[in-house]
């Protein structure tokens, strides 16, 4: 395969891809030190996605995520210092320490929250695609989702309404097979592929290999620019595989839960790996420009981690704030 990109998208998206892996596995590396006390899911292996849709996104989209949301906030253009503070629970944190690794937040660039609800930020992300319309210009509302979330029924009334109010959203559906340890064939009818559910609401939809992140970004610039245009919503569901344990930086493959073939076939399919192979190939990349490209994200890295670790903790009493009203019990107990 020959590659027909410009040199400038294969920086981007191999620059992409290699900063959220550092993030997330420099996260995996330090986790053990007791310091970053929140629960994290790391999408290591999936970054393919995320890197190819951050390069399409403008600032002024919003976009909205799940509990596994660290690459969809690196994409978007999200503070890494801030990300990095939130998740050691410090004040500097981009939710001043209080959120941690769940709830990710950066208005600055249109990212515009993060949860730990399975489905939860869904209708918000509807709901700022509502917004965006009412605007009338042509930005659009992103909304990522895993495979479990077409399994709450808040998807589906958030998908009916986009669809009868034709709004600018884009559902990127990240399909990594399991929910915790349980596959889509315990979970859901496996006749029906997921894309093709949604395709019953009259919805724009389509299908790929989010190991491929040439393929992701051509489907997704034309389903882009299918919402830009007023046309309505569109989903994209991309096939991908998580590395790590669905909670946790650890490996959890000694369980058994998933196939010995299939992570052998996954992990040759490394997106990062088969895209740089033939970026090469085609003289779009050279390995001396990885290589250096790879020693600015480590020294990226571990400035974030440096500042994080350097910053304070929230006081005492930020406890209260920001909640819809202190409990008599902190009420007394802040005083």
């Amino acid at each position: 395969m020959v590659y027909s990109i410009g040199a400038k998208l294969a920086q981007d998206l191999s620059r992409g891809m290699r900063r959220i892996r550092s993030v997330e596995e420099t996260i995996a590396a330090r986790y053990s030190e007791q310091e970053m006390r929140c629960p994290t899911h790391l999408s290591s292996g999936q970054e393919g996605v995320s890197a190819a849709i951050g390069t399409l996104l403008r600032h002024t989209d919003l976009a909205v995520s799940g509990h596994r949301a660290h690459a969809h906030y690196l994409a978007k253009g999200g503070n890494l210092n801030a990300m990095i503070a939130e998740i050691y629970g410090r004040v500097t944190g981009c939710a001043r320490g209080k959120g941690g690794s769940m709830h990710l937040i950066d208005e600055t660039v249109g990212f515009m929250g993060s949860t730990a609800i399975v489905g939860g930020t869904v209708p918000v992300g509807v709901g700022l695609g509502y917004s965006q319309m009412m605007k009338d210009g042509d930005d659009i509302a992103c909304v990522f989702l895993g495979d479990a979330v077409v399994e709450t029924g808040v998807f589906f009334e958030s998908l009916s309404f986009a669809a009868l109010k034709k709004l600018p959203v884009l559902f990127i559906c990240e399909n990594n097979f399991y929910s915790v340890y349980s596959p889509l064939s315990v979970r859901q009818n496996d006749t029906v592929e997921i894309h093709e559910k949604v395709a019953g609401f009259g919805v724009y939809t389509d299908n790929g290999d989010g190991h491929n992140v040439i393929e992701v970004h051509e489907k997704t610039a034309k389903a882009i620019a299918h919402v830009r245009a007023g046309n309505g919503p569109a989903f994209l569901e991309f096939e991908t595989f998580r590395w790590r344990e669905h909670c946790g930086p650890n490996y959890d493959d000694d369980l058994g839960y998933r196939p010995e073939a299939m992570l052998k076939e996954w992990e040759f399919r490394d997106a990062i790996h088969t895209f740089e192979k033939e970026a090469i190939n085609s003289t779009l990349l050279t390995q001396g420009e990885i290589d250096n490209m790879q020693a600015e994200i480590d020294r990226e890295v571990d400035a974030a981690f440096e500042f994080a670790k350097a910053s304070e903790f929230p006081p005492l009493q930020e406890a209260s704030q920001h909640i819809l009203a202190p409990t008599m019990e902190e009420s007394v107990f802040l005083k």
